[in-house]
């Protein structure tokens, strides 16, 4: 990013390149929305740019990006509140390109292990999607981008503390939510009923 500061635009499109997937995989947990992702993370990278001659490394890149793209996106669902979107088990064919992108089972599995997994993947991100917005958030970036507390803290400008607290409210809304998933028969073992 400093490069990109200092004016080279191939840094910018190495930057673009490297995070654009995992942004919008980001964005998309939050919007549930393909289309929306989308756009969101063409503003994120769009607003970068604009502000690479004041950028300031205070905070790791990925902490700076990340806190540009939870605000757009929290500010998304809140101006769109009425077209939130639910995950359904039955999705039709037509609905596939913007449906969440699922795991392609292993070969060997046979199709009714597979629809008890993509069942719980659904219950799951529905849980998940559920949690008041700071909570899904935290969510999403402790578990599926394995941030650690304090980059997490900085993007949600929270204590480390405050977020430990929030989090552990978000775990425990999931845990009682999900109790049912877990005590289910078929379940597999090692724990796999929370939250991935």
């Amino acid at each position: 990013m400093l490069d990109v500061k200092a004016g080279d635009d191939a840094s910018f499109n190495f930057l673009l390149r490297k995070y654009r997937t995992p942004l919008v995989n980001f964005l998309y947990r939050i919007v549930r929305d393909t289309a929306t992702a989308e756009d969101l993370a063409q503003e994120v990278f769009l607003r970068v740019y604009r502000a690479r001659e004041q950028y300031s490394p205070s905070a790791k890149f990925t902490t700076w990006l990340f806190r540009i793209a939870t605000n757009l996106a929290l500010n998304s669902v809140r101006d769109n509140r009425h077209h939130k979107m639910e995950v359904s088990i039955d999705i039709s064919s037509s609905d596939e390109e913007d449906a969440a992108p699922r795991e392609l089972p292993a070969r060997e599995k046979r199709i009714d292990e597979h629809l008890i997994e993509q069942d719980r993947s659904d219950i799951i991100r529905r849980a998940i999607f559920s949690l008041p917005e700071k909570q899904r958030v935290a969510i999403l970036l402790h578990k599926y981008e394995e941030m650690d507390y304090a980059d997490i803290a900085k993007i949600l400008e929270c204590s480390e503390s405050a977020l430990k607290s929030l989090l552990f409210r978000a775990y425990e809304t999931l845990r009682v939510e999900l109790a049912p998933l877990v005590a289910q028969p078929g379940t597999h073992r090692g724990g796999e009923g929370r939250a991935q």
